[in-house]
């Protein structure tokens, strides 16, 4: 039987990381009550203790939105917890996220502290927070680069204190796809109350792995993905929403699904972008301005003939505009006819032949062809005198 993968959606906190994306509390109600509408299980609205417009954010976040989960990011700190649970004290479900980070690298270098320390704090901050919320989800920072056995006693620890979710980051994007799946392959077989909590996948950019990463994670028991619109985020940013979401819809056979409505995507997507100020990526996957284009001769011919030859995905499903039939000099005379056919000119072959010697030289001069250059060959074409 298909099961749910939890759709975590951290555009608001960690997505607004992004220098210069700082967004007011308006800003952020609005966007949360689209991410609500577009179906995603928990909406991490903000870290109250950071600032007062987080903690105006988090709490307005909570009074507003009905069905998702709301959920405020803490440290291991308990006046940190007790300022997340009062932003928090209006949401209809709250979830309180607190954590620490497990890499020897953060235990040393950022804590001066000892391994077994860190499971105390970490124990402690579980505990302080189930005073408040039932829901509650340890982040185990930097888990990507910590040791299996030991992040194993860690997730058996929070979960035993009552830690419903507990998330395994790779915090600075190192794991490789394979490394990921392994590394929760070995929770999932180790920790002996798993099967007590859910673990999420909460992936970073930094090689570009993110989605790869977040992929393997699920696929070896994880469920739920920790992500954000546009794939913003500290740094090369955070897995991408749209992406993970379209993968597994894609690859029905992996048996997984959300309840996320991908006709919304592109629209969220050009919404985000706007209100962050930070234009989407002409490639990008899924919401890229190119990502349904095609300006390859080959390509255009295998398309105009079965879409499905080039596109895996159809447009409408993700709410962009269609795919679009780029005209550039590496374009096929089955490309120029079409788009000739579109503006409505009933060009024959023959007429398509010698109006493709023209249309190579407008393409040299131009990057693109537009429909105005299309229709000033056709008028010199249909002026030029018939050949007796």
């Amino acid at each position: 039987m298909d099961q749910q993968v939890f759709i975590f959606d951290t555009t608001l906190r960690d997505g607004e990381q992004v220098p210069g994306c700082k967004l007011n509390t308006k800003e952020k109600l609005t966007l949360a009550l689209h991410l609500e509408a577009l179906g995603v299980d928990i909406i991490e609205a903000g870290f109250p203790i950071s600032s007062p417009g987080d903690f105006e954010s988090v709490t307005e976040i909570s009074k507003a939105v009905k069905n998702a989960t709301i959920c405020g990011l803490s440290r291991a700190v308990q006046k940190d917890i007790e300022v997340a649970a009062e932003a928090l004290k209006f949401a209809k479900r709250p979830r309180i996220h607190t954590g620490i980070g497990t890499s020897d690298y953060h235990i040393k270098a950022k804590f001066n502290a000892t391994r077994d320390e860190i499971l105390a704090r970490a124990v402690q901050a579980v505990k302080w927070a189930k005073n408040f919320v039932d829901d509650v989800e340890f982040y185990a920072e930097d888990a990507g680069r910590t040791d299996n056995e030991y992040l194993a006693r860690v997730v058996e620890a929070v979960i035993k204190a009552g830690a419903t979710v507990v998330n395994i980051p790779d915090t600075t994007g190192y794991c490789l796809p394979q490394q990921y799946g392994e590394k929760i392959a070995y929770l999932m077989n180790n920790v002996p109350n798993v099967d007590k909590a859910i673990l999420s996948c909460h992936c970073h950019n930094d090689l570009g792995l993110a989605t790869a990463n977040s992929i393997a994670g699920v696929v070896a028991g994880a469920r739920q993905i920790e992500c954000t619109i546009n794939g913003l985020g500290e740094r090369a940013g955070n897995t991408s929403l749209e992406e993970v979401v379209m993968v597994l819809k894609q690859h029905k056979h992996l048996g997984l699904y959300t309840h996320v409505n991908t006709k919304m995507l592109n629209p969220l997507s050009r919404e985000v972008a706007d209100t962050m100020r930070v234009p989407v990526q002409l490639n990008k996957a899924i919401v890229g301005a190119n990502a349904f284009s095609h300006s390859s001769g080959i390509h255009q011919d295998g398309f105009l003939k079965d879409s499905l030859t080039y596109e895996i995905i159809n447009p409408e499903e993700v709410g962009a505009e269609g795919s679009k039939i780029v005209l550039t000099a590496r374009s096929g005379r089955s490309a120029l006819a079409h788009r000739f056919q579109k503006i409505g000119y009933a060009f024959t072959r023959n007429d398509i032949d010698v109006l493709y010697e023209s249309f190579l030289q407008v393409a040299d001069r131009k990057k693109e062809v537009e429909e105005e250059d299309l229709h000033q060959l056709a008028k010199a074409y249909q002026a030029e005198p018939a050949i007796a």
